[in-house]
Parts: C-alpha cells; structure tokens; sequence
C-alpha cells in the first residue's frame, strides 16, 4: 500500500500535536480486516470442535471423528484450506513431539501435536517472529478422565476459533516477517505443548517480538455474581522478567522499572492498538502474569525469556468450566457453545487481529534507546539510534505519570534525540518507531546514559 498525499498531510498535522494516543493515523486496510472478522464462522468452529467430543490431550488419536487426533487434523485442514489463497506463503504442519510420563497428569509417555501454520515474511532479511496461539485440548472435571464428554467450547474452543480466523484474513495479506498460528495441546495436563515450542524456539533463536496467547475469550457471564460484561478484556502481563539478569535486575531497582517489563508494554500496546481499532472493546490491564495462582500457555514464553502475554475473557463462568457435562438441581453444568457470547469473542479477536497486523507492518524497534543522567534539569534528554533495515518515517515519544497506567501523551519526531519539557522524576518514557501509515514498534523503555 501506498501513502497517499491525504494520510501524509494528516499524520503531520496530529502527530506534531500531543495526543492520547500511540498512533495517530488508522490504516484503512487494518480497518478492513478486523470488519471481516466473521462471528458467524468462529461460532462454526467452535461447534465442530465440540463434536469431536472431547479433545482431551490423552484422548484418541486414531479416529477421525472423536478425540485429540481428530481434532488435529481438522484443524490443519482448515490451515491447508487458507493456504491455498495465500500465494504459497502459508504452510500448516502438525509438530509431533513425546511426552515422557510424569507421574502426575501424563501417565503414560504420549506423543503430543501441536498444529501450526507459519505464514512466511516477504523481507529475508527481517527475521522477526509473531506468535498467536490458542490450546486445542480440552478437559471435565477429573483432569485424566480422558474418555468422559469434554466439550471444551470456550475453554478453549474460543481461543482455537480465534487462532483459525485470524489466520484466514492474514494469511491474504503480505507481511515482511513470519507469523506463526498454533493451537497447542497439553496445556490442561502441564502447559505441554506450549513448552515445547518455546523451548524449541529457543534453542533454535527465534527472534520472537511477541507472543499473543488466548484462551477463555468467548464468555461475558460470571456465575454467581451474575455480572455480564462485553465491553472489557483482560491482558495479563508479567511484571519482572522471568530471566532477568542480575545487572538488570540492578538497572530495573534504579531507575524503579517494575512496571516496565517487555511484556507489559506489549500489554499496553495492545491496549493502544483496541481502542484506536475496536468498537465497544476496552483492554482491562491485570498486573500479574496470569490469574491468581494459574498459568497459561504464555507462561513457558515468558519462562525463556520472551515477551508473552494472555488475553481472557473478563468474567469467568466456572459453571462451564473444567466441569462434566450434567443437569443437577435445575443447573446445566458443562462447556458448552449455547453459553458463550460470540459478539463478544468478535471483538476480543478484532483486538488480536489488529494488534498483530500492527505489528506485522511495523518497522523494527529503535535501537540503544537512553535517557541522558549528566546535569540535573526540569527537562528529559531522550536519545536513541535509528533501527537497522528500511528507514523509518520517524518516532513517538510516550509519556505517562509514574502512578498511570498506560501512556497519557505522545510526542511525535524525526530525529534520534529529543529534549521534552517533562521531568524525569516524575514521568516515565518510551520510544516506538513508526512508518508512513502509523504502524508502530514496540515501545522500547530508556536505560541511564551520559
């Protein structure tokens, strides 16, 4: 796509001003991909999931229509069915791989498959990696009953329709970089699947900027509270590092970056990225790497040393989840598709396409990003390096208060070096790279210079 004369004009006259927002120019075309989000297909999806019956990562792998195999292989057949209108760029595998059992919830060893499609970058010279996963298995009550119904609708049902969606629209567009899309098992018997691949990716080097997992985004109503909520989502990002090294660790007590993280600044990112994107959709920040005492496929991510986060639905229905199916008391127990809310689960993945698509056109984060320390001023001296690769078409300086949550202003440059009438005592700062459409890098957060 091209820039035209209008959308240059536009971003000069906002992005000179102070605004609220990390990008102040929409890029059409991502408009036009989060419209053909279709609810309509993931509830599809999600009701072909369900009639494997259960998806358990013990389950059958035989049959072809009942358990984990079945469902594996229907799910790379969809990816097969994209690839056919993306130009040779997309191609689905199933990752097999052996689990040795562990005397807990893998009795016996099992050869697991996480279904992934890798959509190839256009640029062989930019080798970064997006990641987007939903888990593929599914559960009852007693986690190793692996014959009993188990639905699995929106646990996780919703984050695989998501995943399948998502890959559908970009798989029709060209990105410079790799995005893979994953639905992985084991997650209800370890997080299996999902260590496996971030071990892998690891030992092989990926270059992963960001790792998007969703699970549980397809309920609004709580049980036993009875509230209802459509409008709000939850991003969950960790606070210190997983593998933050002791110098910085040092760095982070000294310049008080605990609420800085890579992850929790691709959560507000993300937050960004909604608002400016997605109606009626706000991205409710939770500043925990998961919910209380849980973990999610994100978390082998974070666990080595990537930037991970999890999107989850805002209220949970426990109802209708990890629950066998079952009609007690006038109650109907179980993960089932009659109690999501597929509006809902429209948005939260329009939340996940846009924020990938963003990302996916973006230019490369700059580079030795620092906050000059050698003289005491009311003002910040903000310097950085130009990105290697393509030229950028300049940069967004965020600001924020120390006690908010998410970036209050943005300051638009050319240069590498910036002096801002903002003391650094009391805000806190990033710097994004951004092109002519306002596709922006992940803010990357200034480390003491002199």
């Amino acid at each position: 796509m091209k820039i035209t004369s209008f959308w240059l004009a536009t971003f000069f006259l906002f992005t000179s001003q102070i605004s609220h927002t990390q990008s102040t120019v929409s890029d059409p075309e991502i408009k036009k991909m989060v419209a053909e989000v279709s609810a309509t297909n993931m509830e599809n999806t999600v009701r072909k999931l369900v009639s494997f019956g259960t998806r358990h990562t013990l389950s059958d792998t035989k049959s072809n229509s009942r358990g984990i195999g079945a469902a594996q292989r229907w799910v790379k057949s969809e990816f097969d069915k994209y690839a056919k209108n993306s130009n040779g760029r997309l191609t689905a595998e199933i990752d097999y791989f052996t689990i040795k059992a562990d005397g807990r919830r893998i009795a016996v060893d099992s050869q697991l498959g996480n279904v992934m499609a890798t959509l190839k970058g256009t640029d062989p010279t930019d080798n970064r990696v997006l990641i987007i996963s939903g888990h593929l298995d599914s559960r009852a009550t007693d986690v190793m009953n692996a014959t009993i119904d188990a639905p699995g609708a929106n646990d996780d049902g919703s984050g695989v329709a998501a995943v399948l969606e998502i890959s559908r629209i970009m798989s029709q567009r060209e990105f410079p970089f790799t995005i893979i899309f994953v639905t992985v098992v084991g997650e209800e018997q370890g997080l299996y699947g999902a260590k496996h691949l971030a071990e892998k990716a690891k030992a092989e080097n990926w270059n992963i900027i960001a790792m998007l997992n969703n699970d549980m985004i397809g309920n609004s109503l709580s049980n036993g509270t009875g509230l209802r909520d459509n409008v709000n989502v939850r991003v969950f990002s960790e606070a210190i590092p997983y593998l933050e090294t002791e110098a910085e660790a040092k760095v982070r007590k000294s310049i008080n970056r605990e609420n800085d993280s890579p992850s929790r600044l691709l959560a507000r990112y993300i937050k960004t990225t909604t608002s400016q994107y997605i109606d009626q959709l706000n991205i409710n920040l939770v500043y925990r790497n998961d919910r209380f005492l849980r973990g999610g496929d994100h978390t082998p991510f974070s666990q080595n040393g990537f930037t991970a986060i999890r999107f989850c639905e805002m209220n949970e229905n426990y109802d209708h989840q990890h629950q066998d199916v079952r009609l007690d008391k006038g109650t109907q127990f179980g993960d089932l598709p009659e109690f999501m809310d597929f509006e809902y689960m429209r948005k939260v993945t329009g939340a996940n396409l846009a924020t990938l698509s963003n990302l996916g056109w973006s230019p490369k984060a700059p580079k030795n990003v620092g906050i000059k320390i050698s003289e005491l001023t009311n003002f910040s001296d903000l310097v950085w390096s130009a990105p290697e690769g393509k030229p950028v078409f300049g940069y967004q300086v965020l600001i924020r208060e120390t006690a908010a949550s998410h970036w209050e202003k943005t300051i638009f440059v050319k240069d590498t070096t910036v002096t801002i009438p903002y003391s650094k005592d009391n805000y806190l700062f990033a710097i994004q790279s951004v092109n002519e459409l306002g596709h922006a890098s992940l803010p990357v957060f200034p480390v003491p210079v002199k």
